[in-house]
C-alpha cells in the first residue's frame, strides 16, 4: 500500500512539473517567425514607405489586442508613445488578451492602406473620441495612409 501511495505522489509531481515547464515555453501563432533580422518599430515608423511590400520582423510589448476576434495586436515601439499594429486574417490566427504585457516577435508584409477623405475623417473622429478631444471634420483636409504589418506569424516570448 505504501509503494502505491509513493508512486502516485511521484506521478502527480511529474505531471505538475511538466505543466509548469510547458507554461514557460514560447507560444507560436500562425507560421511563427523565420526572419532573423528585426526592424525597430521606431525605424519602421520613421520611414514607413521604405518598407511597403517587404516581409519584415518586429519586436515589441503587446499593448493592445482586438477584443472581438483577436485579429490584431498592437506592439509598443522602442520609442515611448509609438505603436505598430499587426493585423492577421480573421480566424487564421487569434491573439488572446492574455498576451498583454508580453514580448511579441511578429512577422509579415508591411502594407500601406490609402484612405479616402471620408474614411480619414471617420478615423480622426474615432481617435478624438478615444482621447477625449474635440473633433472638427472641416479641419481634416487631406487623406491619410495607415501602415500596418499584415501578419503571417508571431511568437510570444515568455519572460
Amino acid at each position: 500500500m505504501r509503494l502505491s501511495t509513493v508512486l502516485t505522489c511521484v506521478m502527480v509531481f511529474c505531471v505538475l512539473a511538466a505543466v509548469a515547464v510547458a507554461d514557460q515555453s514560447d507560444q507560436v501563432y500562425g507560421k511563427g517567425v523565420a526572419a532573423t533580422d528585426t526592424v525597430l518599430v521606431s525605424t519602421l515608423l520613421a520611414h514607413p514607405a521604405d518598407y511597403v511590400g517587404q516581409t519584415i520582423r518586429v519586436k515589441g510589448t503587446a499593448v493592445g489586442v482586438c477584443e472581438h476576434r483577436g485579429c490584431w495586436v498592437n506592439l509598443a515601439s522602442d520609442v515611448e508613445g509609438e505603436t505598430v499594429r499587426v493585423k492577421v486574417k480573421d480566424g487564421e490566427i487569434v491573439f488572446p488578451a492574455e498576451i498583454m504585457g508580453e514580448t511579441v516577435l511578429a512577422e509579415g508584409v508591411w502594407t500601406a492602406n490609402e484612405l479616402d477623405l471620408e474614411t480619414t475623417k471617420k478615423v480622426c473622429a474615432n481617435e478624438a473620441k478615444h482621447t477625449g478631444e474635440d473633433f472638427d471634420p472641416a479641419k481634416v483636409t487631406s487623406c491619410r495612409t495607415l501602415y500596418q504589418l499584415s501578419g503571417t506569424g508571431a511568437v510570444v516570448v515568455k519572460n
